[in-house]
């Protein structure tokens, strides 16, 4: 049976809000979704994928395709025809490039028998690998509430010269999901727990705003079955968070409690000593949760922990 990796991270407290691009108008928006009934911000899972990249792109201990250039605001390709052995980004994220057809068909061809025929249209290729992590958005923990600030910028004026950026004071949470034996390279599963507990900024379009996206709690699951089953499982109210769904799951045994490995401010909470109780791998910090969970994986996956 595959070994399946599942995580459900939940941010610090902090404040969200976006940059404006050269073409915006004068209220620089945050992403919105109805959840549960109520307005949320939301964070794109493209916009982790980014900052994932970009942090082994920095880290310098890893070969990325997509280099992101902040001189030029964009992505420069280092092989146009990928390479998901050499470069991380390839193997993890995936790709996909689409080509038009070469040349294009006559409406009609007319064979010897002297009857007209439709023909067909040329076809186009695509090279595409789908990306072994999956990452689901990230949801605020707490309801927008609308809040916006105003602001003016600085030397020479123009119409965006004054301008309004809503801000939202608050946790963000989001899952994961990856198969390591889908990866040319296995290994890189310990790149990915690297990355994403390691997230200080996240980006989107033109927005690049700092906001600490590294775990202040964690859940992660080292499993063979094919559902997540955490997803979404913090909670926060009145300023606490837990995990009952979490724990009825456990209590319900669809969760195995040695599957799972958490971390974090949650530890120190209610929920945290009932997790304990019931027999789950429990840290206080993240990255000694991380680096026991690296050990069970290279246990289980005969794979060295350095890539």
């Amino acid at each position: 049976m595959s070994w399946h990796l599942f995580g459900n991270i939940l941010t610090s407290y902090g404040t969200a809000a976006n940059n404006r691009g050269e073409n915006e108008g004068n209220i620089t928006t945050l992403q919105k979704i109805l959840w549960q009934g109520e307005v949320h911000s939301t964070v794109s899972a493209e916009a982790i994928r980014w900052a994932l990249r970009y942090y082994w792109q920095t880290c310098g201990h890893y070969e990325v395709n997509r280099r992101w250039n902040d001189f030029i605001n964009d992505n420069e390709w280092q092989n146009e025809n990928f390479d998901d052995t050499q470069y991380i980004d390839d193997d993890v994220l995936g790709f996909m490039r689409a080509e038009a057809a070469k040349a294009e068909a006559n409406d009609e061809e007319e064979p010897a028998d002297g009857k007209k025929k439709k023909k067909s249209p040329p076809k186009g290729t695509a090279t595409v690998k789908r990306g072994v992590l999956e990452v689901t958005r990230a949801i605020s923990t707490t309801p927008f509430a609308g809040d916006i600030t105003f602001n003016a910028a600085s030397g020479a004026k123009g119409r965006t010269s004054l301008y309004g950026a809503e801000v939202h004071a608050t946790r963000y949470q989001y899952g994961f999901a990856l198969t390591p034996n889908r990866l040319k390279v296995q290994s890189r599963i310990h790149a990915v727990l690297d990355g994403l507990t390691s997230l200080g900024k996240v980006g989107g379009n033109h927005s690049r705003f700092l906001y600490d996206f590294a775990p202040d709690s964690i859940i992660l699951r080292w499993t063979h079955d094919f559902a997540p089953r955490i997803l979404y499982c913090f909670v926060e109210e009145d300023g606490m968070i837990s995990v009952p769904d979490l724990l009825r799951r456990i209590e319900a045994e669809d969760i195995d409690p040695q599957e799972l490995w958490v971390a974090g401010a949650i530890t120190n909470t209610d929920d945290g000593e009932e997790l304990k109780a019931r027999g789950v791998n429990l840290f206080a910090g993240i990255k000694e949760a991380v680096t026991d969970l690296k050990a069970k994986i290279n246990e289980d996956l005969n794979l060295n922990l350095e890539e």
